[in-house]
């Protein structure tokens, strides 16, 4: 949990200082795939299934987000 604590610090870091918003939009999916891992590792120790919902819909989230940006910065526009 250290490691994956960690691994989201440095995505936050590369979030921030990132020269370009690739670099943003891959640091903002290392982030949240981070997080959805840490929300697993939560579920796999504590033994209730809350977290494994809540790490399902980070995903759904995560993934969606990541191609709405990267459609964003190929075309300019997210909806046609």
């Amino acid at each position: 949990m250290l490691v994956l604590a960690s691994a989201m610090a440095l995505a936050s870091w590369r979030l921030i200082r990132g020269p370009r918003a690739q670099d943003r939009i891959l640091a903002l999916d290392t982030f949240y795939v981070t997080a959805m891992l840490l929300l697993l590792v939560f579920g796999i120790r504590s033994g209730t299934t809350i977290y494994f919902e809540a790490a399902l819909v980070v995903a759904m989230l995560g993934f969606v987000s990541t191609v709405a940006l990267a459609k964003f910065l190929m075309r300019g526009e997210v909806i046609e």
